[in-house]
C-alpha cells in the first residue's frame, strides 16, 4: 500500500492514480490519515482487499494535479521521535564517539508539513539531514526488536531541517527547538506499508540540490541502531501509539560538517530519496 495526503485528504495509490479513502470505503476510514492508522490492521485488510477488486479498478482517480496540496502523510502525531549520531560516517564527520544509546530529542508536531510544501528559512544556519522516518502502526510498549516490525505501519521520507545556531546555544543544546522551526520535519510524498521491501533494514538514502551537487548518499544499513533495535529501546521506556514517528538519523555530508561550511539558502530545492519509498521535493523561500 501507498498513502499519501492531498488537498487534505486520505488518499490510496492505485494504477490510475490516487483514489479517495473516504469515498471509497463509505466513510469508514479518512480523510484524516490518523483514522487509517488508528485502526491499521483493519484498514490494511480493507484496503487490499478493495485494491485487487473490481470497484477499485473502475474508480475514478482525485489526484495528483498540478496545483495540488500535500500534506504529512502521517497526520498529527501524538509523538515524534528523532535519533541522532546513528550512522557511523555521520559520527565521525562530528568527531563524536560512537554512542552506546540512541541518542533521542523530539520534534514539535507544528514543524511537520508535506511534499513539494515551500520552507520559509528562519534568520540562521538551516542545514540538512536525510533520514528515514518510520510510523507505527500497533500500539507498543516494551517489545523486543524480533517483534518490532510487525508493530510498524509503513515507512516514508523526511528531512530534519535543522537551525544550527539556535540547536548549538548553550550550555544545553537545544535540539528540539533548533529543528522545530515551521517546515522543518517535511515527510512524503506518500507513506508505504512494509510488505513493500524485501529488506526494509537496507535501503539507499540521500539528498541533493535541484539541479546541483548530492549532499548526501549512504544505506539504511549502515545505522548503528536499526529500526528494531530503535523501536524496542524506545519502548523499553514509551509506549508507542499508532501514527507516531520516528526520525531514524542522517547520513554524512551535512552543511555543518564540511569545510567550509555550506547551508540552505533562498531559492534551493532540497531532493531527498529513500529506495523504494520515493522522492521528497522542498523548496526553500526567504523569511
Amino acid at each position: 500500500m501507498r498513502l499519501a495526503h492531498i488537498d487534505g485528504r486520505l488518499v490510496i495509490k492505485a494504477p490510475q492514480g490516487y483514489l479517495d479513502v473516504a469515498a471509497e470505503s463509505d466513510g469508514r476510514f479518512g480523510p484524516d490519515p490518523q483514522a487509517a492508522l488508528a485502526d491499521w490492521e483493519s484498514f490494511g485488510a480493507w484496503a487490499r482487499e478493495y485494491l485487487a477488486s473490481p470497484g477499485a479498478e473502475a474508480a475514478t482517480a482525485v489526484a495528483p494535479r498540478a496545483e495540488a496540496v500535500w500534506g504529512s502523510p502521517v497526520g498529527r502525531p501524538a509523538q515524534i521521535f528523532a535519533v541522532g549520531l546513528n550512522y557511523r560516517d555521520h559520527i565521525a564527520e562530528s568527531e563524536l564517539d560512537v554512542p552506546t544509546e540512541p541518542a533521542v530529542f523530539t520534534k514539535f508536531a507544528t514543524s511537520l508539513t508535506g511534499h513539494e510544501c515551500p520552507v520559509e528559512l528562519p534568520e540562521g544556519l538551516v542545514d540538512w539531514e536525510a533520514e528515514l522516518v518510520v510510523v507505527i502502526g500497533r500500539e507498543c510498549h516494551r517489545v523486543t526488536r524480533e517483534n518490532a516490525w510487525s508493530h510498524v505501519a509503513g515507512l516514508t521520507v523526511g528531512q530534519d531541517l535543522s537551525e544550527r545556531r539556535l540547536q548549538l546555544t548553550g550550555p544545553a543544546p537545544q535540539f528540539s527547538l533548533g529543528k522545530s522551526y515551521p517546515g522543518f520535519a517535511p515527510l512524503g510524498p506518500e507513506l508505504v506499508s512494509t510488505d513493500e521491501f524485501t529488506d526494509p533494514d537496507d535501503l539507499e538514502i540521500g539528498c541533493r540540490l535541484e539541479g546541483g551537487e548530492v549532499l548526501q548518499k549512504s544505506r539504511t544499513g549502515h545505522m548503528v541502531f536499526d529500526v528494531p533495535e530503535l523501536i524496542a529501546r524506545l519502548s523499553a521506556v514509551c509506549p508507542l501509539l499508532p501514527g507516531d514517528i520516528i526520525f531514524t538519523g542522517t547520513p554524512a555530508g551535512v552543511g555543518g560538517a564540511r569545510t567550509p561550511q555550506k547551508f540552505l539558502a533562498p531559492g534551493d530545492v532540497l531532493v531527498t530519496w529513500i529506495e523504494g519509498v520515493g522522492t521528497l521535493r522542498t523548496p526553500m523561500t526567504a523569511s
